[in-house]
């Protein structure tokens, strides 16, 4: 996922906040009663369940959306290819099939997959949902005037960089092929053992062309999935859905759909979020946040009352915050600098200012610490749990500098306990125990955005971030150490300038990998080989904290996404 202003608008899509920890992303309970259900008592059909957010549900199209494993909300609506696995912690960072009878069978060194729906499929009004609709759902996400999902497919399907979506060219994409009405075919101009990761995107849900309203058709998207949308006032900040009677759970083993109906209300203060749920009086008894966390002083409240601690829920979504170097402005280019200043991290101060242990656990690697990713232990540049001044003064040395230097740290300054001033002046104290004066230089959130993601004024040493599109190493390490995805004018997220063929190499060998188990080990060797070069210091993964109402039962939290998934929750 993308960082700074990008990475918020997706990972709203996903349901998962980063206004206060994170996109997107997009996870899985360590410490939460997840498999209490809530409750002692079984799930029930029926009821209404409240959605109280802080973000608008926009640009509700299945086209538009940047989700990851579809999103939370969306994915009460749009149904997709494949989706997530709907299960607490690791076994929910797995894809398992949706529409499809299977995650897909590739062939030609995984530049062919191929798909085959599951019999009985039906739109809300019942009709058959066919190859032909998916399709078409996905080249009206090529149009200009629907843009705003995730890029692959223009960089995956062969003839995707020049198409320029059906209301302009209604021959439409060779490279998507449907034999028949259960069978589509996708033609890919690089191999991509992913795939089945990327067809949990929402723009692989089906659209029936006759049905496609255009810019408008957000407003009633035609429902594949347990609930259909009957009103969307104000660009998704008010969004009611009522049940689907045309979806048969016999095809969908993924989503529970307790409820009857779901009301989304969205634009509400965080404050005023946590405030309801903590009451949980009338309506708010059975509601949640699918983007609100609980902040330090919220959660210290909450510990602090036992009936409310029951009622949090705990994820841990696939996500970095680090310290990032331009190579190209002195002293940066200077390895042993980095270096210096990776040894002189005090990280327990910086997981005080993220919120302290329960919001943020500490980082030595760039992959998150999970399976799914490929998370291989490494901490090649040990400063133990305050930072190692020793060390960083005598790399200092070494490198010319033996009476110390001054550096400007760039930061957001933006409230959100990553990239904001509490975390740079952590780093900022850190470094002055090892003779390194620090001055900070404070941004507002577009100005902060534009300068680190410009090629041409990016700063020497800046917070970041960044979120998984997916639970694997390759959407975390391709855009931001692949030499080939440098961008000179726009927006470019590999900040290091880093452009190794062995790196290159291995990135295009793992993605012709279609066994996912064996390709994370290979992306988390390659995360250590990368991390030796010191472009980033890993600081640390926030950890979600999130309250629900006290009627909500089966609480279900994977690491895929790290937040309650609401096709699971029941309500009575």
């Amino acid at each position: 996922m993308r960082q700074s202003s990008v990475i918020a608008r997706r990972v709203a899509a996903a349901s998962v906040s980063l206004v206060v920890a994170a996109g997107a992303a997009a996870c899985g309970p360590k410490d939460n009663d997840a498999k209490s259900s809530g409750g002692d008592s079984q799930p029930h059909k029926g009821g209404t369940l409240t959605v109280l957010n802080a973000n608008a549900q926009q640009d509700f199209d299945p086209a538009r959306l940047y989700t990851s494993g579809g999103g939370n909300v969306p994915s009460l609506v749009f149904r997709t290819l494949t989706t997530r696995n709907r299960e607490n912690g690791a076994a929910g960072a797995q894809v398992v099939p949706d529409l499809a009878t299977d995650t897909g069978r590739p062939s030609k060194n995984a530049t062919v997959w191929t798909y085959t729906l599951k019999k009985g499929l039906k739109f809300e009004d019942g009709t058959p949902i066919t190859s032909a609709d998916i399709k078409y759902g996905i080249e009206r996400s090529f149009a200009a005037e629907l843009s705003g999902g995730a890029p692959y497919l223009r960089d995956w399907l062969i003839g995707g960089a020049d198409y320029q979506g059906p209301y302009k060219d209604k021959k439409g994409l060779d490279s998507i092929e449907t034999p028949d009405a259960l069978t589509i075919v996708f033609h890919l101009n690089k191999p991509e053992g992913e795939f089945p990761y990327l067809a949990t995107q929402t723009q692989f849900t089906p659209v029936p062309k006759a049905k496609d309203t255009g810019t408008k058709y957000e407003e009633h998207p035609v429902s594949s999935g347990p609930y259909k949308v009957v009103a969307n006032e104000n660009d998704g900040e008010r969004l009611t859905l009522e049940r689907n009677t045309y979806w048969s759970a016999s095809t969908d083993a993924e989503r529970k759909a307790y409820p009857d109906r779901v009301d989304v209300r969205s634009g509400l203060d965080s404050s005023v979020i946590n405030q309801r749920l903590s009451s949980s009086q009338g309506a708010d008894a059975a509601a949640v946040t699918t983007d609100t966390n609980l902040g330090p002083a919220e959660l210290a409240k909450v510990t602090g009352d036992k009936a409310l601690a029951s009622r949090v829920g705990t994820g841990h979504f696939g996500y970095t915050n680090y310290l990032a170097f331009n190579p190209k402005v002195k002293p940066f280019d200077n390895p042993k600098v980095r270096q210096a200043i990776s040894y002189a991290i005090d990280r327990s101060s910086v997981i005080n200012a993220a919120g302290g242990s329960s919001l943020a656990e500490p980082a030595t690697t760039y992959l998150p610490n999970q399976k799914s990713f490929g998370y291989t232990p490494y901490d090649l540049f040990p400063a133990g749990a305050s930072g190692n001044a020793a060390k960083a003064k005598e790399l200092l040395a070494r490198a010319g500098y033996k009476n110390g230097l001054s550096i400007t740290l760039t930061h957001s300054n933006s409230k959100d306990f990553e990239t904001s001033p509490e975390i740079a002046t952590a780093v900022q104290d850190a470094l002055k125990k090892a003779g390194i004066t620090v001055k900070l230089q404070g941004l507002e959130e577009n100005d902060y955005s534009d300068k680190i993601h410009g090629a041409k004024t990016e700063p020497g040493l800046f917070l970041a971030h960044w979120g998984a599109d997916w639970p694997s190493g390759g959407p975390f390490l391709a855009p931001i150490f692949d030499g080939r995805q440098i961008v000179k004018d726009g927006a470019n997220f590999n900040s290091g300038f880093l452009d190794d063929k062995s790196v290159n190499d291995e990135i295009d060998a793992i993605n012709k990998l279609t066994d996912l188990g064996e390709a994370a080990k290979r992306w988390g060797a390659l995360d250590k080989k990368i991390g030796a070069q010191a472009l980033t210091v890993p600081l640390f993964h926030p950890v979600y904290k999130r309250l629900y109402g006290k009627d909500v039962k089966n609480i279900v939290i994977s690491d895929w996404t790290g937040v309650l998934d609401i096709s699971q929750v029941a309500v009575k």
